[in-house]
């Protein structure tokens, strides 16, 4: 797996709301859960918004201000509720950013990036809501240990993609640096495989001392071909 998916890393037990959940109790649970926001869905889990925090913290500071400035609506500003009647439905922050579970987290981070948003509600193709990412949940993935991307490397990339003997290359991860060492047949395959360790999620940079047998950089590109292949290949 050179790229994790959204699905790997995402939180499946997601709290949510319906459109016409009261204020009260949209503050109520989003103490219990220890969470700054909550998906609106319909019946099917359809995503329809967003309510967060900072939504709520809006609806109060408008009702405040509405108080002063509307005679005979002063003693609302003392009210530490909501007025009766607001739901999910008004205080939400709609249209909805999401993603696919199917989606690579560097498309979920830029989508973050480029929204400003802190979570973005996963939802499959019918658009009911099956999870969410954070920022945290994608931050973990470039925190992983060294044995993890090293197995990933020997395995997704040189065996699997690349199809290399065991042995071919040596893989050694420190502190998220990849140093590879060890012979290929051919010199374009250098960089194929520095480019794909590159690829893998939490590797910071990629050293090496590889050698090659044949130098075919002055061959045009034909069909790919990659040396020395695993046996029963």
């Amino acid at each position: 797996m050179l790229h994790r998916r959204i699905e790997d890393v995402m939180t499946r037990d997601v709290a949510t709301v319906g459109p016409d959940t009261e204020f009260r109790d949209i503050v109520t649970a989003l103490d219990a859960r220890r969470i700054s926001a909550l998906p609106v869905v319909d019946d099917e889990r359809r995503i329809l918004g967003i309510v967060s925090e900072a939504d709520l913290l809006r609806a109060q500071v408008e009702k405040a201000e509405d108080a002063h400035r509307v005679p005979g609506l002063r003693r609302l500003a003392n009210r530490h509720t909501k007025d009766e009647g607001h739901t999910a439905r008004e205080l939400m922050t709609t249209p909805v950013v999401s993603v696919e579970p199917t989606s690579g987290t560097l498309r979920g981070a830029r989508l973050m990036d480029r929204h400003h948003v802190k979570r973005l509600p996963v939802v499959d193709t019918d658009g009911r809501l099956v999870g969410i990412v954070s920022r945290c949940d994608l931050l973990r993935t470039f925190l992983r240990p060294d044995e993890d991307i090293r197995t990933e490397i020997e395995h997704d990339v040189l065996r699997e993609a690349l199809w290399l003997e065991p042995g071919t290359i040596e893989v050694h991860v420190r502190d998220a640096v990849v140093r590879l060492s060890g012979t290929v047949d051919n010199r374009s395959l250098i960089d194929i495989v520095v480019r794909l360790c590159r690829a893998v999620d939490g590797v910071e940079n990629v050293t090496h001392t590889l050698t090659f047998d044949f130098d075919d950089s002055h061959i045009r590109p034909g069909p790919a071909h990659f040396g020395r292949r695993s046996p029963g290949r």
